[in-house]
């Protein structure tokens, strides 16, 4: 248990909060304007964390706020005022042990598996295979070698993919394709740790666990799914130079081989991540 004085824990919220601003400030400033970004509203949109949650600084567990201020605390779901302060919801154990035990299946077996990084992050491409020109799943962004390009980049190369939710978006001419048909139900049986959306989706399990979590962890892993992102962006099929992005031609051999050396360095950065997680969900479910 860990008590935090007034000025302790404002002071970690504040300073969670300028960190928050300056790693997505460019992004609220775009969707102030109306302005969409095919590579960071992903960040947004497809996992469901709204900006402004983002900012909201969490202790984590078994740690009470202490002072009027942490009053405000106890008006937030998960949160409920206890003897030593204000602090997560101890009921929350119960209520979220589903989630907590499937997490750490996911995070256990993909930590015990060796990382794959022959993918050349073909998924993005099976996703528009055979689609034609208005395939496209970025509205105003084309593809970098038109449709029939794409299509010849997919046929010259195996499909092995891991990944069931990206696998999901595949075209039902791509599914085929893959190495291994992927199932929601087989998903922590395949997750491997080379896998760029393995690593973006340490982000996922933080926040589903909020507030349970702590936010420090929480955005660690969100700045990690900004550079897998962005790789999984520059390697897709998408043309996104007048973005300011190189792509990543995973079409040459130069490409491809640039493409293992990213991967492999951002399997690296998920690591220690995937075990502090991992080392957080086992504490929680041994507490439940």
């Amino acid at each position: 248990m860990t008590v935090l004085t007034q000025d302790e824990w404002t002071a970690r919220r504040d300073a969670h909060r300028s960190r928050v601003d300056a790693v997505i400030g460019p992004h609220l400033e775009r969707q102030a304007h109306g302005t969409r970004h095919p590579v960071v509203d992903f960040l947004f949109t497809y996992y469901s964390l709204r900006p402004a949650q983002l900012r909201r600084w969490h202790p984590g567990f078994a740690v009470r706020l202490t002072g009027p201020a942490a009053r405000r605390y106890a008006e937030f779901s998960g949160y409920r005022e206890l003897a030593d302060g204000v602090g997560a919801d101890p009921a929350l154990l119960e209520r979220r042990r589903s989630m907590l035990v499937f997490t750490e299946r996911v995070l256990a077996g993909t930590a015990s598996r060796p990382a794959q990084l022959n993918c050349f992050g073909l998924h993005e491409w099976a996703m528009v295979y055979r689609g034609g020109d208005d395939a496209v799943r970025h509205s105003g962004t084309p593809l970098r070698l038109g449709a029939r390009g794409t299509d010849a980049v997919v046929e010259s190369m195996n499909l092995r993919c891991t990944h069931f939710d990206a696998f999901r978006f595949f075209t039902p001419d791509a599914v085929g394709r893959n190495e291994l048909a992927l199932a929601r139900e087989d998903q922590a049986g395949r997750e491997q740790p080379g896998c760029l959306h393995a690593g973006m989706d340490l982000y996922k399990w933080c926040y589903k666990l909020v507030p349970l979590v702590d936010s420090d962890l929480l955005l660690r892993c969100f700045e990690l799914a900004m550079a897998a992102r962005e790789l999984d962006m520059r390697a897709s099929p998408y043309d996104l130079r007048a973005l300011g992005y190189d792509p990543v031609c995973i079409e040459t051999p130069t490409g491809r081989a640039e493409y293992v050396r990213a991967q492999s360095a951002l399997a690296e950065r998920a690591a220690p991540l995937r075990a502090e997680l991992l080392d957080t969900v086992r504490t929680l479910l041994a507490a439940s």
